[in-house]
Formats: structure tokens, sequence, C-alpha cells
């Protein structure tokens, strides 16, 4: 299963299709029309080339018609892609992509302060400080958070 973007409708015909007029030229980029998320009128935008949309009243926005789909009635990408045709099921499972827990440069500071205070720690014990509990505790947990951050950024 998977996405196929060439296989969303074309915007004017979509936001018409949502009941939405789209005033002006039909060969101008940008084009108006009432705004559906607050019902305001003549109050969004929409680029007829990228499908990009926004609302001057109300700062509702998007990036294409599938973007405007999902929020207008409430529905995650898949279904969303499926009701505009955009979802091809062709039989194959779907990869499953687990999202990295942290982004990488809040990673890269979370290691930062992790590695610091195990570099702390062995400073300590090579001087023969003996570690709390609590000093073992965290030092375990530092040394966790390094691990899980190594195993998702290989």
């Amino acid at each position: 299963m998977s996405f196929d973007r060439n296989l969303l409708p074309d915007t004017p015909s979509y936001f018409e299709s949502q009941g939405l007029v789209l005033a002006g030229p039909h060969s101008a980029k940008w084009r108006t029309t009432r705004c559906a998320f607050h019902d305001g009128s003549d109050s969004m935008r929409v680029n007829t080339a990228s499908g990009g949309w926004v609302c001057m009243a109300c700062d509702a926005s998007g990036g294409d018609v599938l973007s405007h789909h999902m929020q207008l009635h409430g529905m995650e990408f898949v279904e969303a892609a499926k009701q505009l045709g955009a979802w091809i099921d062709d039989g194959k499972e779907a990869p499953r992509q687990t999202p990295a827990p942290l982004p990488p440069r809040a990673a890269l500071s979370v290691l930062a302060f992790e590695s610091t205070l195990a570099a702390v720690a062995a400073g300590n014990v090579a001087h023969g400080v003996i570690l709390t509990d609590k000093d073992l505790a965290r030092l375990l947990t530092a040394a966790n958070r390094i691990n899980r951050i190594s195993e998702v950024y290989q």
C-alpha cells in the first residue's frame, strides 16, 4: 500500500467538490473562496497550481488538497488519501516506520549531557570516590539513554 500524490484531484475540482467556489480568473495562480473552517466569506486563498491554501482570517492553512481534506473532515492521512483516490492498495503491507524519538539536534544535546555525566562519574570512580545508589541509578539512566539514541541513529 502506498500514497501516490499524482492521483490527488486537481485543485479547482477538489475545492468545488467541497462546495467552495473559487473566485477570480481561471488563469490566476491564486484564487479566493470562503473559508469552510470559520465560515468566513472570501477569506481563503487557494494556490491552484500547488493546492496550497490559507485563510487570511482564521489562519487555517495547508500545503495541498489532502491537508485541506484531512483538516476539514477530521481524518487521518491514510483515510483521507483513500477517500481522495490517492492510496494504492497493491496487496503489499505498508512498511512500518518508527519515528525517531528525538529530532537529531535534540538527540545531540542529550548525548552531550549524558556523556558528560558518565565522564564525571568515571573520573570520580578513578579518584576513589564511591558512587551512591542514587548516583549509580542516574549513571545507568544516562547509559540507557545513550544506547537508545545510538540505536535510533545508526
